[in-house]
């Protein structure tokens, strides 16, 4: 009984000893981190380095400053700096950055972001168990990035020129003689045309995809290459265009809560792209920015992400009732998600269709 009753300490001993490191951890094994003690060595961790910066394309007074408050309310032992930008831009600063071997972003997210990045050589590998509680498709085998908001692609209208009831609902409405020369659609952009080819060839499969934009270039879609894809909405809302295809479908949806005549046409399938968030090779709070990603992951994070009129990519937690009947699941329309990788694999084929066809 007594070897029995000294043999339990000694067991706690052992497994303690097995969970806590025993050697000081590189850059990136803390970012891979996935033992049990991983929010006590995080802590200790950025308790020292007391700092993180993120790079981000969302809008500062409405989702940067609240995620850094609640961020800094939660580990007021970390300061928090933010910049934004439009993910070209975070590219080529952090791409700088990483080359001249002075990392001042440490964690990046923005539309657009994933693939451009990792084809850079300019984030790496990092694991956070909050990812865990997201759909499976939200998630990267690689752990290059996570998901922080999802962006759904639908068809604005003017409402003036275009009632409800006779709006396109579909794609092959799209194909109606009455629409011709009447649509516009934003070229220039990753997220414009090439995002449009990419949603209907991943979903179709190349050769009806094919068939189908033969037919849609017959209606001599104008090029709309002006201005931020917010611009073209403005334009149909001023009946410049009676309709603009591949915009995010939640601006014609808040212009029209503001009495614009102006309105969004989800179609099956909706086209989904991610925000992802990364974590910049050779950065210099590792910790901290692990606590930063579990942060804008977790409940509290997305949360923010909602208020600030973004569409969360947590299941948990719903969009603003002003903007949830564009969610695909809420309007019962199939969701098309394509990922980083998809995304960066279509691009140049993608596009090379709308030069052939469109141009």
């Amino acid at each position: 009984m007594t070897r029995a009753f000294r043999s339990v300490p000694l067991i706690a001993v052992l497994l303690a000893s097995a969970a806590t490191p025993s050697h000081a951890l590189t850059t990136e094994e803390v970012l891979m981190y996935d033992k049990p003690d991983r929010e006590k060595v995080l802590l200790e961790g950025a308790r020292k380095e007391g700092q993180v910066v993120f790079y981000s394309g969302v809008i500062v007074n409405q989702a940067l400053r609240p995620i850094a408050d609640g961020f800094m309310k939660k580990y007021p032992f970390v300061k928090m700096s933010y910049w934004r930008a439009d993910t070209e831009e975070i590219v080529a600063k952090v791409t700088a950055e990483v080359r001249a071997n002075n990392v001042v972003g440490d964690v990046l997210e923005g539309t657009g972001l994933g693939e451009v990045s990792i084809q850079a050589g300019i984030v790496v590998p990092y694991y956070s168990p909050v990812v865990n509680e997201y759909p499976e498709r939200y998630r990267d085998p690689r752990h290059l990035w996570t998901v922080t908001r999802l962006s759904y692609f639908g068809t604005s209208y003017n409402t003036k020129l275009v009632p409800p009831a006779t709006a396109p609902k579909t794609y092959e409405d799209l194909l109606d003689p009455k629409w011709k020369g009447k649509m516009a659609w934003r070229i220039g952009t990753s997220t414009g045309t090439p995002l449009f080819f990419t949603n209907l060839r991943k979903a179709w499969g190349e050769e009806k995809a094919m068939a189908y934009f033969r037919k849609l270039a017959e209606q001599k879609i104008i090029n709309f290459g002006a201005g931020s894809a917010r611009t073209l909405v403005d334009r149909v809302m001023a009946s410049e265009y009676p309709i603009g295809l591949q915009v995010f479908a939640h601006h014609p949806v808040i212009s029209a809560g503001k009495g614009a005549p102006v309105d969004t046409q989800l179609m099956d399938p909706v086209a989904t792209v991610a925000a992802p968030m990364q974590i910049t090779k050779g950065l210099t709070h590792p910790h901290a920015a692990l606590l930063l990603v579990d942060y804008i992951l977790s409940k509290e994070g997305q949360g923010i992400m909602s208020k600030a009129e973004y569409f969360p990519a947590r299941p948990d937690v719903p969009a603003l009732d002003s903007l949830n009947r564009i969610v695909p699941s809420v309007a019962g329309v199939a969701e098309n998600f394509i990922s980083p990788e998809d995304f960066n694999k279509y691009a140049e084929s993608s596009e090379q269709i709308y030069q052939d066809l469109f141009r």
